[in-house]
C-alpha cells in the first residue's frame, strides 16, 4: 500500500471546496509573511486602466501612461528624500499587470526603488509587467483578498482613467473610508484627469439628490499635472505615514 499524503500536500484536497477557508487563508498570511520579511509599512497604491498602452494614441490615452510613470518615479525619489529625513519610507504598489499598473511600476523601478505587484490570476489582461520587483511579485486568486493586501498599508491611492474594475477599485475605497472601516479616514485619494472625471461621473448629482453627503466630495481630490499632484500629496503622506502604521503592535 502506498503512503497516504498529508492533507496539506494533497493537491485535490487543497484545490477542493472544502479546502477553500485554507485558501483564502493562506492569501492572508503569505503577503503578510512578505511585508514584515522585506520591511514594508507603506504603501502609495495606483490603480487605472490596464489596456493603456504608452505608444497607442488612437484615443488620446497615451499620456496617461506617461504621466503615471513620471508621477511614480518622482514619489519614489520622494521616499528617499523621506527615508534620509524621517527614518520612513514608502514602496509603489499596483495590481500588477499592463497599462496604467506597469506605468507606476515602471516609474519606480527606473527611479532605482523596489515596486509591488499584486497580481490575480484572469483569462485574459492580466500577466505581471517586467518592472515588479522580482521578491515582491505577488499572485492572487481571490478578489478581495488582493483588495485587502492593495489597501492595508495604502497611504495614498492615486487613480487613473479606467474601466470597471478601476471604478470598482475606487468606489470600494471611498466607501470604506466613509463608513469608517479604514483606520486612516485622512488617507489621500486622488483622481488624475478632472475633465475625465467630471465629464464621466456628476458627483455633485448625487449631492443634490440626497444619496451622498456634501462633505463626502472630499474624501477625494482631483489633479492635473504631476507637480499639481506632488504638491498636494507630499505633506499629506508625509504626516499620515509618521502617524498610522499597522506592523507596530
Amino acid at each position: 500500500m502506498s503512503k497516504a499524503h498529508k492533507a496539506y500536500k494533497n493537491p485535490e484536497f487543497i484545490n477542493s471546496r472544502e479546502a477553500r477557508t485554507v485558501r483564502i487563508l493562506s492569501e492572508y498570511i503569505a503577503p503578510e509573511s512578505v511585508f514584515k520579511q522585506k520591511g514594508i509599512h507603506h504603501t502609495v497604491v495606483f490603480f487605472g486602466s490596464a489596456r493603456i498602452k504608452p505608444d497607442d494614441n488612437s484615443r488620446g490615452t497615451a499620456e496617461y501612461y506617461n504621466i503615471a510613470k513620471d508621477f511614480s518615479s518622482r514619489l519614489a525619489g520622494y521616499s528617499r528624500e523621506l527615508k534620509k529625513e524621517t527614518g520612513d519610507s514608502f514602496v509603489i504598489c499596483t495590481g500588477g499587470g499592463p497599462g496604467i499598473m506597469e506605468a507606476a511600476n515602471r516609474g519606480a523601478c527606473e527611479a532605482g526603488e523596489k515596486t509591488i505587484g499584486l497580481n490575480i490570476s484572469l483569462p485574459f489582461e492580466q500577466h505581471p509587467n517586467p518592472y515588479i520587483s522580482e521578491d515582491l511579485n505577488m499572485e492572487f486568486h481571490y478578489f478581495f483578498m488582493r483588495k485587502l493586501w492593495l489597501l492595508y498599508h495604502a497611504k495614498a491611492i492615486i487613480v487613473f482613467p479606467g474601466g470597471f474594475g478601476t471604478f470598482d477599485e475606487l468606489f470600494e475605497t471611498l466607501t470604506l473610508i466613509q463608513t469608517k472601516k479604514m483606520e486612516k479616514p485622512d488617507i489621500t485619494v486622488m483622481l488624475y484627469d478632472s475633465a475625465f472625471w467630471n465629464d464621466l461621473i456628476n458627483f455633485r448629482k448625487l449631492v443634490d439628490m440626497g444619496m451622498i453627503s456634501e462633505e463626502d466630495l472630499e474624501l477625494f481630490h482631483f489633479f492635473d499635472s504631476v507637480d499639481e499632484g506632488l504638491e498636494y500629496l507630499k505633506p499629506r503622506l508625509k504626516e499620515i505615514i509618521a502617524r498610522v502604521d499597522h506592523f507596530i503592535p
